[in-house]
């Protein structure tokens, strides 16, 4: 629970510093007076007050910030200070110091995914260990060993790749491609598949297994390198270098197996067998149970020791300063069309509500990403910043898209909206701003 406050903490943290670091540097930039810049809602830990007299605080609640400009619909401005007020500012530096929020979010994602792409990325290379029947992927002619690289366009150099290309096809109709090298051949080769309104209405565990494909693993010997503490193999003595041989009496010689049989006996006692120290040691391990999707699976927190991974089952991906830009620049962009994809889907309802996640998720998903390495974290940073810019972005009122909206039509009425139309819009857009968190929160409880 620390692990997944802290990360998250970390990870909002510097994602609403910039995204409020873009509206203050663009309203100083235009001459705004900047009385408050907040990270975090509620009570201020810490204040600090510049020369310029703005107010620099660190707020209880780290689950937003705000920018308080100087504004004449909000405070009593002094003549002196008439032309630093926001609301005197002519509607094209408005629209600019709204947009900067957004746009540093922009920003950020470009410059986390270039440093990703400077350290260097190394993955699994999406191969197949086989194709399930009666799905998309058995439509083709893609069979065991053979690897994907490119979905509908998109090219798939990791399983990572290849999950966000099918999450590109939720909803969809019509006929699709994918490009493969064949387990025999450097030679790629292409195939179609048939979707009818793929996964409409659903929330898949998998898209990867939804789409049939059974994904190549290598073999990894059952030998334990971390024992959770608390857990249920701390409980049934299991220790570090612990090699599992037989589970009820049946030999284990991968760890997969010895994992399938954990998780399909929750809270039912199993004799295993383990290698320790040159003796044969008997354990009695019963799996703790969690619920995931309306099923109880086991679990007995354990950690393998990683497996040796060849070079023909890695793909590795080098780039310079330029090529780190472009890379960063591309998946900004491919995230925001997947995140604008997604909410135009759920609009249609192509995508069902339940897949809206609140603060609960995301702490787990920044914990998890964590705990999978630094490369990792500053992925999910990079998707959250981008998610951010897009969400602000949305045409409605209490977000920063909702402000574009009425000085893109003051723009072009050459007036502004009327302050009553704005309240008006403005309580529409706090209630329906309230109502999805409340879905979302909702959601997030659900899943526990």
């Amino acid at each position: 629970m620390l692990q997944d406050i802290l990360s998250i903490i970390i990870a909002l943290g510097v994602l609403i510093t910039f995204h409020e670091f873009g509206h203050y540097s663009v309203a100083r930039m235009c001459g705004v007076k900047v009385l408050r810049f907040s990270v975090g809602f509620g009570k201020p830990l810490y204040r600090y007050v510049a020369r310029s007299g703005t107010e620099f605080t660190l707020a209880m609640i780290p689950l937003g910030g705000y920018v308080r400009m100087l504004d004449g619909r909000e405070d009593n401005v002094p003549e002196s200070l008439r032309d630093q007020a926001f609301n005197h500012k002519n509607v094209w530096q408005r629209i600019a110091i709204v947009a900067a929020g957004p746009a540093f979010n922009f920003i950020l994602a470009i410059a986390i995914y270039a440093v990703v792409a400077g350290i260097g990325l190394q993955a699994v290379a999406p191969k197949l260990d086989g194709v399930t029947a009666d799905s998309p992927l058995a439509q083709t002619t893609l069979s065991a060993g053979d690897e994907i690289t490119q979905i509908n366009g998109v090219r798939t150099h990791s399983w990572e790749d290849v999950n966000l290309a099918l999450a590109d096809l939720i909803g969809q109709t019509g006929t699709y491609s994918v490009r493969y090298l064949p387990n025999d051949s450097n030679i790629a080769q292409e195939s179609a598949f048939s979707l009818d309104r793929w996964l409409v209405g659903s929330e898949p565990n998998s898209l990867i297994r939804e789409f049939g494909v059974i994904p190549w693993r290598p073999d990894v010997p059952p030998e334990i390198a971390q024992v959770m503490e608390g857990g249920a193999a701390a409980v049934a003595g299991f220790e570090v270098g612990d090699v599992v041989q037989a589970i009820e009496g049946q030999t284990i010689t991968d760890w997969q197996a010895f994992v399938e049989w954990v998780q399909k006996s929750p809270q039912t006692p199993l004799e295993v067998a383990v290698k320790r120290a040159e003796q044969t040691v008997s354990l009695t391990l019963t799996p703790d149970g969690r619920e995931q999707n309306g099923i109880v699976t086991g679990y007995a927190g354990l950690g393998v020791v990683p497996p040796e991974l060849s070079e023909a089952d890695v793909r590795i991906r080098e780039f310079g300063l330029f090529g780190a830009m472009e890379y960063g620049f591309s998946q900004t962009w491919q995230m925001t069309s997947l995140t604008l994809s997604s909410i135009g889907k759920m609009l249609q309802g192509l995508i069902s509500l339940d897949n809206l996640s609140g603060p609960i998720t995301i702490a787990k998903v920044a914990s998890a990403s964590a705990d999978s390495g630094i490369q990792s974290f500053l992925k999910f940073m990079a998707y959250l910043s981008v998610s951010l810019g897009v969400l602000n972005l949305l045409p409605i009122p209490m977000l920063d898209g909702g402000h574009l909206l009425f000085f893109g039509i003051e723009a072009v009425r050459r007036k502004p909206v009327s302050e009553k139309v704005q309240g008006y819009a403005y309580r529409f857009g706090a209630s329906l701003l309230f109502a999805m968190m409340a879905v979302a929160l909702f959601n997030d409880i659900a899943r526990l």
